[in-house]
């Protein structure tokens, strides 16, 4: 299991990755897909939409369940990744590669940890 340095990560495991120009790039992490089982659904919103720290921006279907997927941040969504209506599974081969959405004008975020601090927390789950 991975835990890239250069992201930020939630209780509710999901990543987020801040970008100079102000945005939040948002995944699930390693952790999460490996729960959750092969992917066979996503179901994002759509450009525009506002999403809420704290709050379910997505929801995924894996072959075990349907998980509601946590905004770490408040804003705006700027971008979706329309490649993972076709190919959900991305999210299991390479779940910091893929992504769900890009934020823009964010306004809040919940708590987040380091790699580190993620990485201690999974082992305790």
């Amino acid at each position: 299991m991975t835990f890239p340095k250069e992201l930020r990560y939630t209780e509710t495991h999901e990543w987020v990755l801040f970008a100079e120009d102000g945005t939040a790039t948002i995944g699930i992490t390693d952790y999460a897909q490996d729960q959750l089982g092969d992917l066979v659904f996503v179901n994002l919103p759509e450009p525009g939409d506002a999403v809420s720290a704290g709050e379910s921006f997505a929801d995924v279907e894996s072959v075990k369940a349907v998980s509601d997927v946590l905004s770490p941040v408040s804003g705006d969504v700027e971008a979706i990744n329309e490649v993972l209506a076709d190919e959900p599974e991305r999210m299991n081969q390479d779940p910091y590669g893929s992504w769900f959405i890009k934020v823009r004008d964010i306004t809040g975020q919940v708590n987040l940890m380091d790699a580190d601090a993620y990485q201690a927390f999974v082992a305790s789950c």
